[in-house]
């Protein structure tokens, strides 16, 4: 107490006083140096004390590090920060030691007689030794620090690793557990895809948290302490299993629902194609020809082609997706995967099947629908050339009256055309034939297609009714011309018989009779051909007629003449 009413007094004094060596005395001994070492006293003490407590304080630290684990953890929680800053305590210690220096470098180059204390001539050396403890000490506590701070930076990556460790294995594995539905349609497949990218969001979360403490133990391998580094390690191994393991089963579910939306999409468009074939065949159609006939069966067959497409890639989206399905136990976690996947095969097989029975379905469908369509095609060309055999046939009776005029010139001309007409006549027979044959396969097809035809009602009453023109028209040519071969076989007979043979001419009455045929004949030529519609047709015109007719009175001139010569001596006989 003494000693600080002297120091707060000798405070005062030194502001009125030269900072000099006092040569006045006060109570014969104080002088100015006594007071100023009086001050560093004060502070010397002050660090003595501060130095030492920090010293303990910094020796329990650094010597609780070295104990076990769990006392180091307990001791280095309580008195982890020392009372006083060591920095402020080391740079105390720096400035009194550099005081202290320099009171006895000026107390001996001043010319002034120096004589310290004892304590303060044991200061000096007993500061240095405190500093040295204290750079020892601080320098251990800061590598403590150093690992310390280092221990928790690494348990905080521990802690955080099992935080994501624990989540993936967890609840992400749990989610990804209860997911092993396909869908059985494209909107069922979408909610499932929609589920995912959920459960993908809350796992994006955690993959980004892992990707920071990847870089953070990165940084701390860097580092080379080689005392962490197996488990920097083991850490980062333990975290990339889990997280690329999560990924490979994210992404190995995100493929299994786009080939399940694929197989669900491809199903509904071969199923609409499907529909739409089948009311395709389900309506009945009613072509108006057979190029109608022909653009249908084409559209058909396009169809059936586009179905066949539709269902090759059905079965190949189909067989893709079961082989994902059958790689799933591979990352099940020990889960029986059996029923999940049992039904998902089940479903697809099930759809192709099915899909399968309803193309072959259709498939029959259009075979008969072919079938009709080509007999309908039939019995259009049926109708087509029956119509056509009317024609021709009309034709023949067209050329029959028009053409067929000539009644030949003498018997052997006759009997050539009557042979010619003959043979006209198996023509006509043939075409009337075909058109029967062809009406008839009209009349059968109508029976097998359930309809009724275009053109039968009609077609077969003009066949008969031209036919029945032809056979009179034809029975006519045939009697005028019979009628002509007879007129000029016994005209010719009579005008080749020899005049000196009178006595074969006894009888006058083969010249009545040949006479009487010509006459026939030419009344014959002039009577039109009478159809039983009341109908009248002439063989060919006027002119044709007359030149016919002239040729059969020039011959029965040329036998009157004959019958006239062979009278004359029949005449003369009774003259004489």
């Amino acid at each position: 107490l003494w000693l600080q009413v002297i120091l707060v007094s000798a405070n005062k004094l030194t502001r009125y006083i030269e900072p000099c060596q006092l040569t006045e005395d006060f109570g014969g001994t104080l002088t100015y140096d006594h007071m100023d070492w009086l001050n560093k006293r004060l502070v010397f003490e002050k660090f003595t004390k501060e130095s030492t407590s920090l010293l303990d304080e910094l020796a329990l630290i650094n010597n609780g590090s070295d104990k076990g684990t769990q006392e180091r953890e307990r001791s280095i929680d309580l008195n982890f920060l020392p009372s006083v800053d060591p920095e402020t305590v080391l740079q105390t210690g720096h400035e009194l030691l550099s005081e202290l220096q320099q009171r006895r470098f000026n107390g001996s180059d001043g010319g002034v007689s120096w004589s310290p204390m004892d304590d303060e001539l044991l200061a000096q050396p007993q500061v240095m030794k405190l500093l040295d403890s204290l750079r020892e000490q601080y320098t251990r506590y800061q590598e403590v620090c150093r690992q310390r701070s280092k221990r928790t930076q690494l348990e905080e990556i521990q802690q955080k690793v099992m935080q994501v460790v624990n989540w993936l294995e967890g609840p992400g594995s749990e989610q990804l557990r209860t997911q092993w539905g396909i869908g059985d349609s494209i909107r069922a497949s979408q909610a499932l895809q929609q589920k995912h990218e959920e459960i993908e969001s809350q796992h994006s979360e955690w993959f980004a948290v892992y990707v920071e403490l990847n870089q953070q133990i990165a940084a701390l391998l860097n580092a080379g302490d080689e005392e962490d580094l197996v488990e920097l390690k083991a850490l980062q191994q333990q975290l990339s299993d889990v997280c690329y393991r999560q990924a490979s089963q994210l992404e190995f579910r995100q493929n299994l629902l786009q080939a399940a939306l694929e197989f669900h999409s491809v199903a509904q468009d071969l199923s609409q194609q499907l529909d739409g074939l089948l009311g395709m065949l389900c309506v009945d159609v009613a072509p108006a020809d057979g190029a109608s006939i022909q653009q249908t069966l084409k559209l058909l067959e396009e169809k059936l082609k586009s179905v066949d497409l539709g269902l090759q890639g059905l079965r190949e989206k189909g067989q893709s997706l079961l082989d994902q399905i059958s790689n799933q136990a591979s990352w099940a976690y020990g889960k029986d995967v059996t029923i999940e996947n049992k039904e998902n095969v089940d479903h697809i097989q099930g759809v192709m099947e099915d899909m399968q029975l309803r193309k072959q379905r259709c498939e029959d469908m259009v075979d008969v629908r072919r079938l009709k369509m080509l007999q309908m095609v039939q019995l259009f060309k049926c109708e087509e050339d029956a119509a056509q055999a009317v024609e021709w046939l009309s034709e023949l009776l067209d050329a029959l009256l028009k053409t067929h005029i000539r009644l030949g010139d003498d018997s052997q001309e006759t009997k050539v055309l009557l042979e010619k007409h003959r043979k006209f006549v198996d023509v006509a027979q043939s075409t009337y034939d075909y058109g029967r044959q062809l009406l008839q396969a009209t009349v059968v097809l109508c029976q097998s297609l359930r309809c009724t035809s275009r053109s039968s009602g009609d077609t077969l009453p003009r066949l008969n009714r031209v036919w029945k023109q032809f056979t009179i028209t034809s029975e006519e040519r045939v009697h005028r011309l019979e009628t002509a071969v007879a007129f000029h076989s016994s005209a010719e007979k009579i005008l080749q018989e020899c005049p000196e043979q009178p006595e074969a001419f006894n009888e006058m009455e083969q010249f009545d009779e040949i006479e009487a045929v010509g006459k026939s004949l030419l009344d014959r030529l002039t009577v039109p051909v009478v159809y039983p519609d009341g109908s009248e047709q002439y063989f060919g015109s006027p002119s044709d007629m007359a030149s016919a007719a002239e040729h059969i009175r020039e011959k029965m001139k040329l036998v009157s003449l004959k019958k006239q010569q062979l009278r004359q001596p029949e005449d003369t006989s009774p003259e004489s």
